[in-house]
């Protein structure tokens, strides 16, 4: 007897899945939107931003005064979605000569291991990054109305992201999936 939502061992058929992986790929995927969201929305404002400062530049011989430290706000922000899509993709710099050789079981401890660093290495720079941003909150950019924590609040969401893909890896991993993608056509971003 199975409990719902469990496979149905069977001779030669197959029972229902369990949906709790898919769910687990379903949150990667909202992850993965969110870094998107982030990334076209900061390429969107820097682009208008330096091109209406170009053109107010070439045309009235006068810019927009807070269109040169806009970037040190949005880079930061721009960075972050790109690290959160490359670790929701699996997709950051890896060596994978290690685990490539390593077969089933052996492949699935290493890759629980390497989830579990990047876990505390993201709580970590999550707790050590405190006092930076404490700092941010009274620093004031020149020409931008805006505090500095604005900028450095992107450590908390890239870290954050980093944290939270980490442990929906190691939930899969331990359902027995493996997280790698190893379809060389995905492994291609052009």
């Amino acid at each position: 007897m199975t409990g719902e939502g469990e496979t149905t061992p069977g001779r030669g058929r197959k029972g229902r899945r369990r949906p709790f992986p898919s769910y687990i790929v379903g949150l990667k995927t909202l992850i993965e939107w969110s870094g998107k969201i982030v990334s076209a929305l900061c390429l969107g404002v820097l682009f208008a931003a330096l091109l209406a400062n170009v053109i107010l530049r070439y045309a009235f011989d006068s810019g927009i005064t807070w269109a040169y430290e806009i970037h040190a706000v949005l880079l930061p922000w721009l960075v972050a979605g790109g690290v959160v899509i490359a670790a929701a993709r699996g997709r950051n710099i890896a060596i994978t000569l290690l685990p490539d050789v390593l077969g089933g079981r052996g492949r699935q401890i290493l890759m629980l291991a390497v989830e579990t660093v990047a876990l505390v290495i993201s709580v970590t720079v999550l707790l050590s990054s405190r006092p930076i941003l404490m700092a941010a909150q009274y620093q004031t950019y020149s020409t931008l109305p805006l505090k500095q924590i604005w900028g450095y609040a992107s450590l908390i969401y890239a870290f954050s992201g980093l944290a939270a893909i980490a442990v929906l890896d190691i939930l899969r991993l331990l359902a027995g999936q493996d997280v790698a993608d190893r379809d060389p056509g995905h492994a291609s971003l052009s």
